[in-house]
Protein backbone atom coordinates (compact mmCIF):
# COMPACT_ATOMS: atom_id res chain seq x y z
CA UNK A 1 0.00 0.00 0.00
CA UNK A 2 1.09 3.53 -1.03
CA UNK A 3 1.37 6.01 1.72
CA UNK A 4 2.09 9.68 2.76
CA UNK A 5 2.27 11.88 5.34
CA UNK A 6 0.22 15.33 5.86
CA UNK A 7 2.68 17.97 6.02
CA UNK A 8 2.02 21.04 9.02
CA UNK A 9 0.79 22.82 5.87
CA UNK A 10 -1.79 20.13 5.10
CA UNK A 11 0.26 19.13 1.28
CA UNK A 12 0.80 15.33 0.56
CA UNK A 13 2.96 14.02 -2.08
CA UNK A 14 1.43 11.49 -4.54
CA UNK A 15 3.62 8.18 -4.95
CA UNK A 16 5.83 8.44 -7.91
CA UNK A 17 4.22 4.67 -8.72
CA UNK A 18 0.60 5.94 -8.68
CA UNK A 19 1.97 9.62 -11.12
CA UNK A 20 3.74 7.57 -13.36
CA UNK A 21 0.51 4.61 -13.19
CA UNK A 22 -1.89 7.62 -13.90
CA UNK A 23 0.18 10.11 -16.18
CA UNK A 24 0.26 12.90 -13.43
CA UNK A 25 1.84 15.59 -14.27
CA UNK A 26 2.73 19.24 -12.50
CA UNK A 27 -0.39 21.81 -12.47
CA UNK A 28 -2.73 18.71 -13.14
CA UNK A 29 -6.09 19.50 -10.47
CA UNK A 30 -7.42 16.89 -8.47
CA UNK A 31 -10.83 16.77 -7.01
CA UNK A 32 -11.00 15.89 -3.38
CA UNK A 33 -14.04 14.48 -2.00
CA UNK A 34 -15.13 13.12 1.89
CA UNK A 35 -16.80 9.49 1.62
CA UNK A 36 -16.97 8.75 5.26
CA UNK A 37 -15.02 9.46 8.29
CA UNK A 38 -12.18 8.04 7.62
CA UNK A 39 -12.20 7.88 4.06
CA UNK A 40 -11.07 10.44 1.26
CA UNK A 41 -11.40 9.86 -2.47
CA UNK A 42 -9.16 11.82 -4.43
CA UNK A 43 -10.31 11.69 -8.65
CA UNK A 44 -8.19 13.92 -11.35
CA UNK A 45 -10.07 16.62 -12.96
CA UNK A 46 -11.05 16.09 -16.61
CA UNK A 47 -8.80 18.30 -19.24
CA UNK A 48 -10.36 19.68 -21.90
CA UNK A 49 -7.52 20.75 -24.84
CA UNK A 50 -8.39 24.47 -25.68
CA UNK A 51 -9.06 25.34 -28.96
CA UNK A 52 -10.16 28.50 -30.80
CA UNK A 53 -13.89 28.16 -30.11
CA UNK A 54 -12.98 28.38 -26.16
CA UNK A 55 -12.98 32.01 -26.60
CA UNK A 56 -16.79 32.34 -27.51
CA UNK A 57 -18.92 33.78 -25.38
CA UNK A 58 -15.92 35.16 -23.27
CA UNK A 59 -16.95 38.83 -23.46
CA UNK A 60 -20.87 37.34 -22.05
CA UNK A 61 -19.34 35.72 -18.90
CA UNK A 62 -17.36 39.11 -18.06
CA UNK A 63 -20.20 41.80 -18.40
CA UNK A 64 -22.62 41.54 -16.11
CA UNK A 65 -24.47 44.73 -17.08
CA UNK A 66 -27.48 44.69 -19.82
CA UNK A 67 -26.30 45.95 -23.28
CA UNK A 68 -26.83 49.68 -23.76
CA UNK A 69 -27.22 51.68 -26.50
CA UNK A 70 -23.53 53.63 -28.36
CA UNK A 71 -25.64 57.22 -27.78
CA UNK A 72 -25.20 56.28 -23.20
CA UNK A 73 -21.65 55.02 -23.74
CA UNK A 74 -20.89 58.15 -25.32
CA UNK A 75 -22.79 60.46 -23.26
CA UNK A 76 -20.85 58.73 -19.92
CA UNK A 77 -17.46 59.25 -22.23
CA UNK A 78 -17.80 62.83 -22.68
CA UNK A 79 -18.82 63.84 -18.96
CA UNK A 80 -15.67 62.79 -18.09
CA UNK A 81 -14.05 65.56 -20.24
Amino acid sequence: MNETIVTERGQVSVPASLRKAMGLHPGRKLHWEQVSEREIRVFLHEEKPAGPLAVLGYSNRIRKTPPRPTADWMRELREGE
